[in-house]
């Protein structure tokens, strides 16, 4: 398998630390049933695919965090 690298470029605005995920304490979502992952680094909260953990995470503050959540909760997004 040939592994390839790709540069990438911080979106405009963005103003979220690169974050070190390479020891966060990782939570399963769904009481361990869902694929989902969560974990609380340095004042922000990362969410990856446990399923595939090498994956890029998505990074939130805490505020766009419950916004997320809010979402969720009244069926804006499909979280299965």
């Amino acid at each position: 398998m040939v592994e390839s690298t790709t540069q990438q470029r911080p979106l405009t605005g963005w103003d979220k630390p690169d974050l070190d995920l390479s020891n966060a304490q990782w939570q399963s979502s769904s009481r361990g049933l869902g694929d989902v992952q969560i974990a609380f680094v340095e004042g922000f909260i990362a969410m990856r695919n446990g399923g595939s953990p090498q994956s890029p995470s998505l990074i939130f503050t805490p505020a766009e965090w419950g916004a997320f959540v809010s979402g969720a909760r009244e069926g804006e997004f499909d979280l299965t």
